[in-house]
């Protein structure tokens, strides 16, 4: 302890040790803080990547829609739909929705 002690005398080291040890776990914007909020933005730009890939999927989809038939074998391919005078059976395989 002697050994620090003319350290802990100079006011120029001990006002940075302090404003260190104040910036880096005390403050509202803390090293904590800051690993936490970039996880997130890794987090939040992978899924904007995911959400960027499935909105060109559906702008394909939606350009390939252009007459009524291509949307009647969609709506019955995609999202079952079925006529009035028929009876639809889906059979799914596992791993498979």
């Amino acid at each position: 302890m002697k050994r620090f002690y003319p350290y802990l005398k100079n006011k120029f080291i001990l006002a940075f040790a302090i404003l260190s040890i104040y910036t880096l776990f005390l403050d509202e914007n803390d090293l904590f803080t800051m690993i936490s909020n970039a996880n997130k933005l890794r987090q939040l730009e992978a899924k904007k990547i995911e959400l960027n890939e499935e909105l060109k999927d559906v702008r394909s989809t939606l350009n390939k829609l252009t007459s009524i038939h291509e949307v009647e074998r969609f709506a019955r391919e995609k999202k079952y739909f079925k006529k009035d005078d028929e009876d639809l059976f889906v059979i799914f395989t596992e791993g498979e929705k």
